[in-house]
């Protein structure tokens, strides 16, 4: 069928990853280090991968394509969330966890590794920083969804903050942090409401002014605790 669909141009794709972890459906994924459209009738021609891209390598077209088939999507990611073992996984689109190996001790302590954990307090060139996968989290998150640690914490660096009760801009904070550490990946979590669109536009922003290309996503939370496609 002649639908619109995503087209990604492979000279401009750096390799960054950032599409193919804002993909909500798994409809790209990373080949030989570029990112490719490798199921066509995953792809609903929304285009949520079209902002995550710092290089404008995705586009929009319209060219005969497979039918987007949201069964098989939904097929996909039940697979995803069934851990190796046969347990039950995270319903997080892309957060992925080692379940079923960890310890009883560890899933039912906190999985913190690092402090202070402020935004507004973390220093800028603290070691932990040292290959570490940010965690940057409005703070009302990790009361709302109740396997916060487990899930996101665990092997992250955190930083926390509330981008209206702070009247703060963290973008400054946060590029200096990218820029002068060696950051491996960026996971956002924020709540659906608006003003927690803040603490996201921060991370996108000192993403840009670090001039770095790191992979990074963004997970929101329902004021019920739930992750939300």
């Amino acid at each position: 069928m002649l639908r619109k669909i995503i087209k990604i141009d492979e000279e401009k794709c750096n390799g960054c990853g950032a599409c193919a972890s804002a993909c909500h459906e798994g409809a790209i994924e990373m080949v030989n280090g570029k990112a490719k459209l490798t199921k066509e009738h995953y792809c609903d021609g929304l285009g949520d991968c079209l902002p995550a891209c710092p290089v404008d390598a995705i586009s929009f077209e319209i060219r005969e394509a497979p039918a987007y088939d949201e069964n098989a999507v939904n097929e996909a990611k039940a697979k995803k969330n069934t851990l190796p073992c046969g347990c039950p996984g995270t319903n997080s689109k892309s957060i992925k966890r080692e379940a079923c190996d960890i310890p009883i001790q560890q899933v039912n302590s906190s999985q913190l590794s690092q402090w202070p954990v402020q935004i507004k307090l973390v220093p800028i060139n603290a070691p932990y920083f040292d290959g570490a996968k940010l965690l940057v989290a409005a703070d009302c998150t990790a009361v709302a969804y109740g396997n916060f640690h487990n899930e996101f914490i665990r092997n992250h660096i955190t930083l926390i903050g509330c981008p209206k009760l702070d009247e703060v801009d963290y973008t400054e904070k946060l590029s200096a942090i990218i820029k002068n550490n060696d950051i491996k990946s960026v996971t956002v979590v924020r709540m659906e409401v608006p003003c927690c669109g803040g603490i996201e536009n921060a991370v996108k922003r000192a993403l840009i002014s670090s001039g770095k290309f790191i992979p990074w996503q963004v997970v929101t939370i329902s004021t019920d605790g739930k992750i939300l496609d």
